[in-house]
């Protein structure tokens, strides 16, 4: 990876318009997920979407991805292909989206319940997203990457998941990768600092069971080892005056699904009009 990129106030403000094409993206995505429906069909809608809003898919073609939308069904942990296999119920999905916009780039990710999902598996999710913002709260000036990293790492695993070590969050901006690397394993004190005006994707990538994976013959999709579910959630953060500042929300799925949460209210200096 290059060097850090640090972004202007002019720029995180267009980075936040990429970012807020892939949220709104995900909550038309949010009212539209059920059994019966395909990955494949979500898929069209999300590209449609995206276009209709002055935007480019960030991933359509990216390393020569074939689709708009990352869908990783259970299982899967990251880069899976949309398909034309119905969704079920009980199923959980991770929809990973990207936009570019005035030559930004927007990447964040969900995890959806399908119908009613098993106890356990909701508990999966909600520790994951709640990773998520435990990682966030460690971005800030004078901290480290493996602040960040050893914060969702300890969280998740004093639940006894699996924390994947060989995929990681980054940098983000003109490129849909820069540097640094965000994993989500470390140690405290560990790493770069974190510096005024770097942007970045925060993205826990979090296993019911064993933390290891592998790879499907399709040269993209990433499952867990031993078949359990995988959770995903993902947000893109500026530093801004030393402090968190969401790019991105959930909120929009969070309308879509009628929850009600300030779980983002810490990290925005103005609350977004959703």
């Amino acid at each position: 990876m290059s060097d850090i990129v640090l972004k202007n106030a002019e720029e995180i403000e267009l980075m936040r318009e990429s970012a807020l094409i892939v949220s709104k993206t995900l909550g038309m995505l949010a009212g539209e997920i059920k059994p019966g429906v395909t990955t494949l069909y979500l898929d069209g809608l999300a590209e449609r979407f995206i276009r209709d809003h002055g935007a480019e898919p960030g991933f359509l073609g990216l390393y020569d991805f074939p689709n708009t939308l990352c869908m990783s069904p259970n299982a899967q942990v990251v880069h899976g292909i949309p398909n034309a296999t119905p969704l079920e119920e009980g199923d959980i999905i991770s929809i990973d989206c990207g936009a570019l916009k005035n030559g930004f780039y927007g990447d964040h990710a969900f995890t959806f319940a399908v119908g009613n999902i098993d106890p356990e598996t909701e508990k999966l999710l909600t520790v994951s997203k709640a990773s998520l913002y435990k990682g966030i709260e460690q971005f800030r000036t004078g901290k480290r990457v493996g602040d960040l990293a050893h914060a969702i790492q300890s969280h998740c695993e004093k639940e006894g998941y699996g924390v994947v070590r060989e995929l990681v969050g980054h940098g983000l901006g003109r490129t849909m990768h820069e540097a640094p690397e965000i994993p989500n394993y470390g140690r405290r004190g560990w790493g770069k600092k974190f510096i005024e005006g770097m942007v970045i994707a925060i993205e826990p990538m979090i296993n019911q069971g064993t933390k290891r994976i592998k790879q499907l013959d399709d040269g993209w999709t990433i499952l867990t080892a031993d078949g359990k579910p995988s959770a995903h959630f993902e947000h893109n953060v500026a530093l801004v005056d030393g402090k968190p500042e969401l790019l991105s929300t959930f909120q929009y799925i969070y309308n879509a699904l009628g929850i009600e949460s300030e779980e983002e209210t810490p990290f925005r200096k103005v609350r977004l009009a959703v």
